[in-house]
């Protein structure tokens, strides 16, 4: 793959100097500090001395909170911040394991915003407190701003090697106060599921457990595929770059208000962090640095996961290899819904995963890990919701009984871009087409796609390819279920698509398109050249749902507009592929 020229201090600094200001001015100039004292009613805590609800509302009830500060762990001289909020009526000298989440999210004074008017702990995890009755259940919360956020100093690292020295430092802290057992598990959602992850890797003793929704399992295949940008590699790191500078409220710990306006005094952090997401090597040491998935080889900790196989945000990329390379003990819910929690519910009252007792099966999980508690329920390992809405359970993810690898043979299209017509209005046009359709016969039993398909071909010409698996019924009607791209930058392609489990029907046929990226979320440039592609297989893992061992849930509501979402009405062509039924498991 072409590598991008690393980056030269002149280019940086010239990249400042057209950036710096705008950024600056989003930096609001904090308010003289007060360090401890009242706005109201309102305390705010110290390391010495803790606050109740009963003097800052912001307190979870049945807490106290005090504030501390320590240094990671790779030498930098980075300070972080942590809130505390152990239970209330802890007897003196008594110890509680530690549930500990580390990211950006954890600000005083609002995750995305500013939404606050006084200091305190952050309610990003609320509903789990509440959910378990965490404090009552004898846990000790800490909330840890990695390096760039919150009360922390440094440059925010995007997952990077400071933030692993980081997580690495809040695990070790945690684990050595004298309230703790020594025991600490991580819980988070999204970024703070990613450094849940992380701390998987940095293999800590004291790390029992690990809880992650919808992490990022490499960020190179989160933000890019094979060359080809989303949307987001521009996005995230201006939205952590907004976080990074937020305003801080005039009641907050002067310390803290010191370290929050490091940002502002080195805005070459935000400069670096703008440009390392836009390197397109997925080789390069910066994406290698950041991807979980490579870097959890022999890894053991247990791990409890949510992921949305129709994620639009945290997509399932890199999960599979995560998987394959963690030694520990894995359990997850796995289905078709977007980028929410376990607990979280619809405007209308409905279970977003569809699945209930997340919280249940949470507690349970710690409780197993970190208290050393036989659980009371014996959860399945992996409980798996396909496109049908059915839930069954499984003792590992992906079971495939069969790969199956389907010759697609060749073809031909035109890299249009977006905007492009569909092959079949293109042909009745008489045009070179867009893109190219292979369609399997009709499926003598219903059979499933679960894991990663990946397809491999040999392409001749310059630009970009789509590659889109569609579920089609008997009157063309389509659902396009998965979906991958990339930069013809070699002969020989191999792209491995998103992680998936979608049930083909029996009289359904599977339809591949290759060709332009003409849909979907990437910022791609069309070369507007002739592609060939020659040689083109497809290698589909393959289960036999009528096998499936039912377990307990509801159809995930998100389904149904992923479904309207990627509907197509497609014209069916001739078979010249078969997708064999999955076997009997063994």
């Amino acid at each position: 793959m072409r590598k991008r020229p690393a980056a030269t201090a002149a280019a940086l600094l010239t990249a400042c100097a057209l950036t710096c200001g705008l950024i600056g001015a989003a930096v609001a100039a904090p308010d003289q500090a007060t360090g401890r004292g009242r706005t109201g009613k309102t305390t705010v805590a110290t390391a010495t001395d803790s606050v109740t609800h009963e003097e800052n509302e912001r307190v979870p009830e049945g807490a106290r909170w005090t504030q501390h500060y320590f240094s990671s762990s790779d030498g930098s001289k980075t300070e972080l911040h942590a809130d505390v909020l152990l239970p209330e009526k802890l007897p003196e000298g008594a110890k509680v394991p530690v549930i500990m989440s580390a990211g950006a999210y954890f600000g005083h004074s609002g995750e995305m915003e500013v939404e606050e008017e006084h200091a305190g702990p952050s309610e990003r995890f609320q509903d789990l407190l509440e959910g378990t009755d965490l404090f009552d259940k004898g846990y000790a919360f800490v909330l840890v701003d990695t390096r760039g956020f919150g009360g922390s100093t440094g440059c925010l690292d995007l997952g990077g090697p400071g933030d692993q020295a980081d997580v690495k430092a809040a695990i070790d802290w945690s684990a050595k106060q004298p309230w703790s057992t020594g025991a600490v598990g991580m819980y988070g959602k999204s970024f703070d599921a990613y450094t849940g992850l992380l701390g998987n890797n940095v293999k800590h003793d004291a790390l029992k457990a690990v809880v992650a929704q919808e992490p990022i399992w490499d960020l190179y295949q989160q933000l890019h595929s094979n060359g080809v940008p989303r949307p987001n590699s521009v996005q995230l790191p201006t939205s952590y770059n907004r976080i990074a500078g937020l305003a801080q409220l005039p009641d907050e710990d002067k310390r803290y208000r010191t370290n929050a306006a490091y940002e502002k005094k080195h805005p070459e952090c935000l400069v670096l962090n703008s440009f390392g997401p836009s390197i397109g090597d997925p080789d390069d040491p910066y994406w290698k640095d950041r991807s979980p998935a490579r870097n959890a080889k022999d890894t053991a900790t247990p791990l409890l996961f949510t992921q949305g196989t129709a994620e639009t945000n945290t997509l399932p990329v890199g999960m599979e290899e995560f998987l394959d390379n963690h030694r520990g003990p894995q359990r997850a819910w796995i289905g078709p819904w977007d980028h929410v929690r376990g607990n979280e519910r619809t405007q209308d009252g409905k279970l977003a995963m569809g699945r209930a007792n997340w919280f249940k099966e949470t507690l349970s999980f710690f409780d197993e890990h970190l208290k050393g508690i036989d659980p009371k329920i014996q959860y399945p390992n992996y409980a798996v919701q396909d496109n049908l809405g059915n839930w069954r359970a499984e003792k590992s993810w992906p079971t495939a009984n069969r790969s199956a690898n389907l010759r697609l043979g060749n073809g031909s299209y035109v890299d249009s871009g977006a905007g492009s017509q569909s092959a079949a209005q293109e042909e009745e046009a008489g045009r070179d087409t867009g893109s190219f359709l292979v369609w399997s016969g009709p499926l003598e039993t219903a059979t499933r796609v679960t894991g990663t398909p990946r397809i491999t071909m040999t392409a001749k010409g310059e630009g970009n390819v789509m590659v889109k698996l569609y579920d089609v019924d008997e009157d063309g009607n389509a659902v396009a279920f998965d979906e991958r791209v990339s930069r013809l930058d070699r002969d020989r392609l191999d792209i491995g698509l998103k992680s998936t489990d979608w049930t083909l029907r029996a009289g359904h046929r599977l339809a591949v398109e290759i060709g332009s990226v003409r849909t979907g979320d990437w910022l791609d440039t069309p070369s507007k050249q002739k592609i060939r592609i020659s040689d083109a297989r497809l290698q589909l893992p393959l289960d036999n749902p009528a096998e499936d061992i039912a377990t307990g849930g509801d159809r995930a509501p998100w389904l149904d507009t992923f479904t309207q979402i990627n509907a197509a009405q497609l014209k069916p062509g001739p078979a010249t592929f078969t997708v064999p039924p999955a076997r009997a498991r063994r």
